[in-house]
């Protein structure tokens, strides 16, 4: 008997721990100190005491997810500073939110809730609910999910006028604090992704899959704008992202804000990899398997990425086809003057070498690297002599010792004037007395 007693015992204490695991985890306790901090750094006009009060009443005391959204962000002491002392109206107005966070717990729960239904594998991942310096709602690192309450927790009320513009934008044209909800599921989804790949498709899919699966989960409207305006000016996005895909200098024209696109649309990125993913799940007879696909894709993965690219038929070619006419624009490398590329009798000296290339590029980009054989064999570089040729030669000047073989590369940060970058190329050439 007293065997059944103490089994039932610890089977109750056994699923009392699982309850708890399973439970979703909040933490907020940086939002209590940031408030202890900031009625102390308002009190004073001394600039050190300030400092002083911030290190030792925010920073020291700060949560992982703090110490994350700092570390991710690159945040500093100074621009906490700024931001508390400039803003008194817009901190006033977003304390209360801020303040009962909690009570916002269980929508987030609800939607985690469901996301774990629908991908069964999920890993747990902590949210931490912290105060940082403009710069991010939210984001992850590692499996810690950090939402900006200074963002995320604001509403209509918030007084948001001595913000500066750029920022402004943001409370106007997004309801944050009920956003909340589906930008925690957002963010938990990325917490289980592979790392993207630095370019425009990959960083397109990466937010795509966490918008459209969170969106899907919880049966919820997506609250980008760029969502809604894509759809409805499908191809005119979809062409520009196009012509955009294979530029390097592009990706900040669709992803994170900074609206650099003519379309002046903020992240239509997010709207490229939602239509991807949305297509990919409804052509899907397997829509667990789709929805786990998508969350594990591996981006390193080229084969695997342009499967399912190309089953969605959104872009108007297969990717290998689109990479096959971007290369066929790539401005070239035509010749190098005094001496034929690969000459094994150059003199040595102090030379001017004059690069010629196969159309009109843009002076302000350009860049060399070392060639296979590593910095030793690189030329000791004197001085930018200029561009010639309506822009199609640019000449260095440059130092070579005798009986050396040289090597220097001529690298894709070069671009045509309409920012289509080089194919590299390799100078190689050696020296005589």
């Amino acid at each position: 008997m007293k065997k059944i007693i103490c089994f039932i015992i610890f089977l109750g204490f056994t699923n009392g721990l699982l309850a708890q695991k399973s439970k979703q985890v909040f933490v907020s306790t940086d939002i209590d100190n940031f408030w202890i901090t900031y009625d102390k750094i308002i009190a004073t006009k001394d600039s050190a005491q300030q400092i002083a009060f911030l290190k030792e009443l925010y920073l020291d005391r700060g949560s992982e997810g703090l110490k994350g959204i700092i570390e991710v962000r690159n945040y500093s002491e100074k621009e906490f500073i700024d931001w508390i002392t400039q803003n008194p109206k817009f901190w006033n107005s977003i304390r209360p939110n801020t303040l009962k966070v909690k009570s916002l717990y269980p929508d987030i729960s609800t939607n985690i809730k469901k996301l774990k239904e629908a991908y069964p594998d999920l890993k747990p991942s902590i949210i931490y609910f912290t105060i940082g310096a403009f710069r991010a709602g939210g984001t992850i690192q590692g499996n810690k999910v950090l939402i900006g309450s200074e963002l995320s927790l604001a509403d209509k009320t918030t007084v948001i006028d001595e913000l500066p513009g750029w920022r402004q934008t943001f409370y106007k044209t997004q309801h944050p604090i009920k956003e909340l909800p589906l930008l925690c599921t957002h963010e938990y989804i990325h917490t289980q992704q592979k790392e993207m790949v630095e370019n425009l498709l990959s960083m397109c899919l990466y937010e795509g899959v966490a918008e459209f699966i969170s969106c899907k989960v919880t049966n919820t409207k997506s609250d980008a704008p760029a969502i809604e305006f894509g759809k409805a000016n499908q191809k005119i996005v979809v062409d520009k992202f196009v012509t955009d895909l294979f530029i390097i200098t592009n990706n900040y024209n669709w992803l994170w804000g900074e609206n650099k696109n003519e379309l002046k649309v903020r992240d239509l990125g997010y709207y490229i990899g939602y239509e991807i993913c949305e297509r990919y799940y409804n052509l899907s007879k397997d829509k667990a398997k789709a929805i786990k696909e998508l969350i594990e894709l591996d981006y390193t993965n080229e084969k695997e990425v342009e499967r399912i690219v190309n089953s969605t038929k959104l872009l108007p070619k297969t990717l290998e086809e689109l990479y096959n006419e971007y290369e066929n624009q790539r401005p070239k490398v035509l010749s190098i003057i005094p001496f034929e590329n690969g000459n094994q009798k150059v003199k040595a000296g102090v030379i001017q070498i004059s690069i010629n290339f196969s159309e009109e590029m843009d002076p302000n980009h350009r860049g060399f690297d070392y060639g296979p054989l590593g910095e030793n064999f690189i030329y000791k570089f004197k001085q930018l002599v200029g561009w010639s040729n309506n822009n199609k030669t640019i000449t260095i000047e440059v130092e070579i010792e005798p009986n050396k073989q040289y090597q220097a590369l001529i690298t894709n940060r070069f671009r045509n004037k309409n920012g289509i970058a080089l194919k590299p190329y390799l100078i190689d050439f050696k020296t005589v007395e």
